[in-house]
């Protein structure tokens, strides 16, 4: 965990969140800026800084990230949604604890 990073501070408990998901690997919650009706984020307990960081060793928790999305989209009324992995500053990412977005619930949804 990184004491300045706002997400191992959620996953701490330091800061409140509107989870939907734990497990001894992986925090799921609403997030606070939403961009469509339904938009959570899948983040790993263990601070990885983006997923440039990410080594081989994290296979099996990606993979653990990517297989929740749809279970979770499902279970939040999703029939289809989107996800996007923001990878550095010039990447868009703002907070540096990897997490992948999960959205949809709208036919308005940002095009790519």
């Amino acid at each position: 965990m990184s004491d300045n990073c706002i997400f191992c501070k959620i996953i701490s408990g330091e800061i409140s969140s509107k989870k939907i998901f734990e497990d001894s690997d992986l925090m799921v919650f609403h997030d606070i800026r939403p961009i469509a009706p339904v938009h959570f984020l899948i983040i790993p307990k263990m601070h990885i800084e983006s997923l440039n960081h990410a080594e081989a060793e994290h296979q099996n928790l990606l993979g653990k990230m990517l297989l929740l999305a749809p279970k979770l989209a499902t279970e939040q009324g999703l029939k289809g949604f989107r996800t996007m992995i923001n990878t550095g500053r010039e990447g868009g990412q703002e907070v540096f604890h990897l997490h992948v977005h999960v959205f949809g619930g709208g036919a308005n949804l940002p095009k790519t």
